[in-house]
């Protein structure tokens, strides 16, 4: 097969002639728009506006995390799954609204371009091209398989070169054939690619299915997405499972106001998901109206077309057929939009319904938490108001009762740690949350305050026993071991003595001495102190008799000497026993009355003389029996 000399040669003038007419097709594309160019619209929303419609669709069903949050309760559970099933449909919906829209815009532009090339001359001189450079091409990959049969065939070596020249020279032509079909190829992607209306409406379609993506259970069929819902519903319960219902189990004060700020921070949740669905909806409302536009111009324009085509035969009836087509494509397409549109409307309707009913549901359950939060606080303060007025009665009791000073002390200071006992007590159980909880951890508490604080606790323990009824008190001479002293001071914890001198009459030493109050429970201690109201006391003075002296009348001499001195000081002290047998379970203390005793010594015959005292006398008693006893020795003498 040879070449064939009336297939053109597209040499370089051809090339110029290719590029110049690709050229004209691109400026024919970019060219503006016809006057009537908004007759020619056919989608009834802009690409920016499907895609800002798309993501608020998207940002107002992200809000279902919101409200699965918010939902503890059975009632919310059941509230949450029929609102994701809900917005389930409705995001599918606002994607198939997308899509419809987005073949719109793409058909649109599709016509636009048909319009444009089809005004050109220039498209018909590239298509002839085109057609050349295929033929040419197909031309020689036909006549080089020839050759290369020939080749195959061949005897003798000089036949072989020919043919092997032959079929280089076919594969260069070839080669330039098939560079000039690339061009050809790539002007004609470039002219369709500087078409902004066919390029926008692709890059419209890539972004929906990005979204989409992104929203895995709207991009996937009902089925699923209601399995999804059905799963995260139960995920919710399983989680309000844990969480403890409204007042019911728990009745702190601290629980309940609890409950009461999260059912009120539900209720604005519930609230602001509320405004949002609102909002989604008059957006949804608002690009309703251009597709009902659109459906009546195109049935007025159906039934235009019917009419002409009533009046029409022959040619003319194939463009009506034609214009049918379009416009039923359209219709459908349209209505594609509308009708979801109008469900759009139905199901967020339903959706509002449903947050309302849960919003009433919450704002039940926050009065009756209101209510029990008040009627907590009311008995919490009724409680203490009857503590402090019982504690008031009490002091007033104890002031206007009880004229000891030691005695009113005693009972305001047990008044003040009932008090603050009792209301530390109130408090604590009222704002516990379980009452077995706060047991236990009141008796860990208590446990480890023992054992840190074990001498403390004793020494305050101590300090009842210090001031019970045989107790002490300020002012009060005792003897503690060997330290004889006058109190001056008794706290919860410790005393403090003035000390008392032991030689002669008593007197302050000028030292202050302290012990714990602990010293009670030790068994190598001991506090001696008169019985109250008494300073009664026995003193011993032992006397050694004469030589050759008779005991016996010694005996009288020394008895009737210490009486003598006693007398002056009789009645004083015989009250003092009237109160030591009234506090005394024995009554054979007997008469105050002195006392002599002879006994034998190494030395001889002693005579031991007792008596009582006064205490704040005693020295004094002391002196003038020593005296007397002194005078009856040195006369027998």
């Amino acid at each position: 097969m040879g070449y064939d000399s009336r297939m053109p040669r597209l040499r370089t003038p051809a090339l110029l002639l290719v590029i110049g007419a690709f050229l004209n097709v691109a400026g024919a594309a970019n060219a503006p728009a016809p006057a009537n160019a908004e007759a020619m619209k056919r989608a009834v929303m802009s690409g920016e506006q499907v895609v800002r419609i798309l993501d608020e669709t998207v940002d107002w069903y992200r809000m279902l995390g919101v409200q699965q949050e918010s939902a503890t309760q059975p009632s919310d559970l059941l509230i949450l799954y029929a609102n994701r099933q809900t917005a389930d449909k409705v995001i599918n919906l606002a994607f198939e609204i997308a899509r419809a829209n987005a073949e719109l815009l793409s058909s649109e532009a599709e016509q636009a371009q048909r319009e444009a090339t089809d005004s050109t001359s220039s498209q018909q001189s590239l298509l002839r091209v085109q057609q050349q450079i295929d033929a040419r091409r197909a031309e020689i990959q036909a006549e080089i398989a020839s050759r290369q049969r020939q080749l195959a065939a061949a005897a003798n070596k000089g036949q072989t070169s020919e043919l092997q020249a032959k079929i280089s020279e076919l594969q260069s032509e070839l080669d330039l054939v098939n560079a000039r079909r690339n061009l050809l190829g790539t002007m004609t992607q470039f002219v369709y690619q500087s078409d902004a209306n066919g390029s926008g409406a692709n890059a419209l379609k890539e972004h929906i299915d990005a979204i989409a993506a992104s929203v895995p259970s709207s991009a996937g069929p009902a089925p699923a997405g209601s399995a999804a819902a059905g799963s995260a519903a139960s995920g919710a319960a399983s989680s309000a499972a844990t969480e403890p219902e409204s007042g019911t189990h728990r009745l702190g004060i601290w629980d309940l106001g609890t409950n009461v700020l999260r059912l009120q921070e539900k209720i604005r949740t519930i609230d602001a998901v509320d405004r949002r669905t609102a909002s989604l909806q008059e957006t949804f409302k608002d690009i309703r109206t251009r597709p009902q536009e659109q459906i009546r111009a195109l049935s007025s324009r159906g039934d235009a077309l019917a009419q002409q085509a009533d009046a029409s035969s022959g040619t003319t009836l194939k463009g009506v057929r034609d214009q049918f087509d379009t416009l039923a494509w359209l219709f459908k397409q349209t209505a594609s939009i509308l009708i979801p549109l109008s469900q759009e409307g139905v199901l967020l309707d339903q959706y509002r319904r449903n947050l309302a009913s849960w919003r009433a549901n919450t704002k039940v359950q926050y009065i009756d938490a209101l209510k029990a939060l008040g009627v907590r606080l009311a008995i919490l303060a009724a409680l203490l108001a009857v503590v402090f007025a019982a504690a008031e009665a009490w002091r007033r009791g104890v002031l206007r009762y009880v004229q000891e000073p030691r005695r009113r002390y005693q009972l305001l200071l047990v008044r003040r740690i009932v008090l603050w006992s009792l209301v530390v007590a109130i408090v604590g159980f009222t704002f516990a949350t379980e009452i077995g909880s706060l047991a236990t951890f009141a008796g860990l508490l208590t446990a480890g305050i023992a054992v840190a604080m074990q001498s403390v606790l004793i020494s305050i323990v101590g300090y009842f026993f210090l001031i019970g009824k045989y107790g002490i008190r300020v002012g009060d001479r005792v003897q503690i071991g060997n330290v004889t002293g006058e109190v001056i001071e008794l706290g919860l914890v410790r005393l403090h003595l003035m000390e008392m001198s032991g030689q002669g009459p008593l007197g302050p030493t000028g030292r202050v001495v302290a012990f714990a109050n602990s010293i009670v429970f030790q068994a190598s201690g001991g506090i001696f102190k008169q019985i109250p109201g008494v300073s009664l006391a026995w003193h011993d003075i032992t006397v050694k008799l004469p030589a050759g002296a008779d005991p016996t009348p010694m005996k009288e001499k020394l008895l009737a000497a210490a009486n003598h001195v006693l007398a002056d000081y009789r009645a004083d002290i015989e009250r003092q026993t009237q109160e030591l047998q009234k506090t005394s379970a024995s009554h054979g203390l007997g008469e105050p009355q002195a006392q002599v005793q002879l006994r034998f010594s190494v030395e001889g015959v002693e005579a031991l003389v007792r008596y009582p005292v006064q205490l704040h006398r005693a020295a004094e008693i002391d002196e003038r029996i020593s005296r007397e006893l002194l005078g009856v020795i040195q006369s027998t003498g």
